[in-house]
């Protein structure tokens, strides 16, 4: 894994999420995956490699649209891009997915251990 830049990206980059510090919430890859086309393709690349062809059949969009929408994806490093012959498969990288989960499990176990105390984790007025 990639050593973590503390210093932030300018505000069009989309940064890779197994790149991530965990402590901050990746809101530029949660919006990639809060499209709901793209969260189709996500879950349709968990469960096996596919090439745009087949992402056009499942879904219903169109070529230029899952390829629109592959590019982020891909720029996202959630997703990795396989050329074979013609076509060109497209694998979900679990890793990125393993980093970003990692993030959102530090901040619940944050919230969780501010918020064993009755008064929680408080700062005064």
């Amino acid at each position: 894994m990639p050593a973590l830049d503390p210093t932030p990206p300018p505000a069009d980059t989309v940064v890779p999420a197994d790149t991530l510090p965990t402590d901050t919430l990746p809101t530029d890859v949660l919006r990639l995956l809060a499209d709901p086309l793209r969260a189709t393709l996500v879950g349709l690349l968990a469960r096996e490699t596919l090439c745009t062809c087949h992402l056009v059949d499942e879904t219903g969009a169109s070529q230029t649209n899952i390829s629109n929408h592959l590019r982020l994806l891909r720029g996202a490093g959630l997703v990795a891009a396989e050329p074979h012959g013609r076509y060109t498969y497209y694998r979900l990288r679990p890793e990125a997915l393993r980093a970003l989960a990692a993030t959102l499990t530090g901040l619940a176990e944050r919230a969780e251990a501010a918020g064993s105390e009755p008064t929680g984790n408080r700062r005064p007025c």
